[in-house]
């Protein structure tokens, strides 16, 4: 179901379903092998946090020419089914995604490409597996700020707190609300854009309200202490030339306080051997959204450079 006011894509996805690790996981596919190339690997988009795969529509759309681009949907978003789980982490994703090349495109390598934790997920992953990597691209991914030992009494008790008070969802009345809420959140996203995305983001169910796709447990904190000086060492590791982008309205800040200087992020970049900057105006956190062709223009240069 679309809503009549969303736009007509230029390349339409096809939806399927691959099981990996006990889960079926929702993929969205555009193109198919016979566009592979040696210089033409096949694309895999990794979506962010409380978002889908079908997020890349646009950008997918603005590519120069036709690729065959992979999104899925994470485990516990979307399409995908939701594990038993009481919270969330980042070992699972990176077992997902091994598991979803292996069972896609074994032995073959890929060009990366995540948003936000996506883009989290691909950095570590590039770094751990560097030999199925072609080139890496990083969508806002700045990882999480530094934590310490200290911390981790707090951090524990606060998600035992969160145990016994289930998160819960949003839901609303209407495709058009759901709109609303995706334009509330990002100002710069078009009335035409967010029409599109929003029965991708949510569904109906049988209240006949329409809830957002995405597990509720997402929401709870993780008891697990983000270690910085682990996920550099894998950083450290990637082969690939990188490609960072990020939006000129974009906001550290936002999400981390003071916690997480800009400083530190630049330093943690620095240890990637090559890597190529942008930044994209106007946009904010969602830049796949709020620039999509200019997005598109700078992933066909450095994806299509010898």
């Amino acid at each position: 179901m679309t809503s009549p006011d969303a736009p007509a894509v230029r390349r339409p996805a096809r939806s399927g379903y691959v099981r990996v690790r006990g889960l079926r996981l929702h993929v969205q596919l555009w193109g198919g092998a016979a566009l592979v190339t040696p210089q033409r690997p096949p694309l895999v988009m990794l979506h962010g946090w409380m978002d889908v795969g079908a997020s890349f529509q646009f950008v997918v759309d603005a590519l120069r020419e036709p690729r065959f681009v992979i999104a899925p949907d994470w485990r516990g978003f979307g399409l995908s089914d939701t594990p038993a789980a009481d919270s969330y982490w980042f070992p699972d994703y990176l077992g997902d995604l091994d598991g979803l090349l292996d069972a896609l495109l074994p032995d073959q390598p890929i060009d990366l490409l995540g948003h936000s934790m996506g883009g989290n997920v691909a950095m570590i992953y590039a770094g751990v597996r560097p030999q199925r990597v072609r080139r890496l691209i990083n969508l806002e991914g700045f990882g999480m700020p530094e934590s310490q030992p200290v911390h981790a009494p707090r951090r524990y008790a606060q998600w035992l707190d969160e145990l016994r008070a289930p998160p819960g969802m949003s839901s609303f009345d209407s495709l058009d609300a759901v709109a609303q809420r995706l334009r509330k959140t990002n100002p710069l996203l078009p009335a035409d854009k967010a029409a599109w995305l929003a029965p991708h983001w949510a569904q109906r169910q049988d209240d006949g309200r329409w809830h957002v796709r995405g597990d509720p447990a997402h929401k709870r904190v993780n008891p697990v202490l983000y270690q910085k000086a682990e996920v550099l060492q894998c950083w450290q590791r990637i082969e690939a030339p990188l490609l960072w982008v990020e939006g000129d309205r974009s906001d550290m800040t936002r999400f981390w306080g003071t916690r997480y200087p800009r400083a530190d992020f630049d330093a943690r970049l620095a240890v990637v051997r090559q890597v190529e900057r942008h930044v994209l105006a106007p946009a904010g956190h969602m830049l796949h959204h709020d620039q999509p062709d200019a997005l598109a223009l700078r992933v066909d240069a450095f994806l299509d450079r010898p």
